[in-house]
């Protein structure tokens, strides 16, 4: 009887402590209405066959003018300029300007010349050279972005944050202080939530998560406390941003369903993706595609 009711008490602690863990901001949460009832495009509206990549300027206007929200990268230069870039590598869509190419550079798989390195190993005029892709967009600054959106539409500010470098967050929140836009910040790190908790308690902020064993193939035990989201202790999220293809996740469903942190999908490719979440989601972070409803179409 006595290992009956020791059993009982160490589960009780167990459920306490985990549910302590997981719980989002429970008092003072920022307003989220005007998040709500709309459709954010991925990186700008995008199309990376087209001249106008993600994360680029061009996708960016296009997004504005049809009334999308903007979800998007920031990250900082080997001399702090917030740039607007999701990798942290230049492999992927960075290329050179015409006749600019090592010789001996490693090649992409389209056959064009690798720009090494990572954003923060370039300062903003090193970077600023680059093209996106095989188009004559360049890497946008975060300000020129801010002044192109100038508050038309809500906005979703990734902060790219590697281990314990918190620049990005400093770097970005002394140009949004100043912006008259609606916006909120999210990010994987959860050290970047509890920046933004102690010193822009105000800003609405945003866990990111998935399940990493399943998309990225990392076991880590840092990974899976991520993945059920055991670091929101730290920096409290107003809302969830998870994988759609992972909603049934129990830290997720308990922190949204129950404790009641706004849930925002990603990444959504498709119009039936889009009507299969509808249920489990409040904001839908889309691309791929063009939602036939338009931006209010949820």
């Amino acid at each position: 009887m006595l290992f009956v009711k020791v059993l009982l008490i160490i589960i009780v602690v167990v459920v306490f402590l985990y549910l302590l863990l997981i719980m989002p901001r429970m008092w003072g949460r920022p307003a989220r209405e005007a998040h709500l009832r709309v459709l954010y495009a991925h990186r700008g509206l995008f199309d990376n066959t087209s001249n106008a990549p993600e994360n680029s300027m061009t996708a960016f206007r296009r997004a504005v003018e049809a009334g999308y929200g903007i979800e998007l990268d920031v990250q900082t230069t080997k001399d702090g300029v917030p740039v607007v870039f999701h990798d942290f590598t230049l492999k992927r869509m960075a290329r050179f300007p015409e006749g600019e190419a090592p010789t001996d550079a490693e090649l992409n798989a389209d056959g064009t010349p690798c720009v090494p390195g990572r954003i923060c190993d370039y300062t903003w005029d090193e970077l600023s050279r680059f093209h996106l892709l095989s188009t004559e967009e360049r890497i946008p600054r975060f300000d020129e972005f801010l002044k192109l959106v100038n508050g038309r539409v809500p906005l979703i500010v990734e902060l790219k944050i590697e281990l314990k470098d918190l620049s990005v967050c400093r770097a970005a929140s002394s140009l949004l202080d100043s912006y008259g836009g609606v916006y909120c910040v999210e990010s994987f790190n959860p050290l970047g939530l509890f920046w933004y908790r102690r010193h822009r308690p105000e800003v609405m902020r945003g866990q990111l998560a998935e399940n990493f064993r399943k998309s990225e193939g990392w076991n880590a035990p840092l990974y899976l406390a991520l993945e059920f989201l055991l670091f929101n202790i730290f920096g409290r999220p107003d809302f969830i941003a998870y994988n759609h293809r992972h909603r049934s996740n129990l830290s997720r469903v308990l922190v949204t369903k129950v404790f009641g942190a706004l849930s925002v999908a990603w990444t959504i490719r498709s119009e039936q993706e889009l009507k299969d979440a509808k249920g489990d989601f409040a904001v839908f972070i889309f691309d791929s595609f063009v939602p036939a409803g338009g931006p209010r179409a949820i």
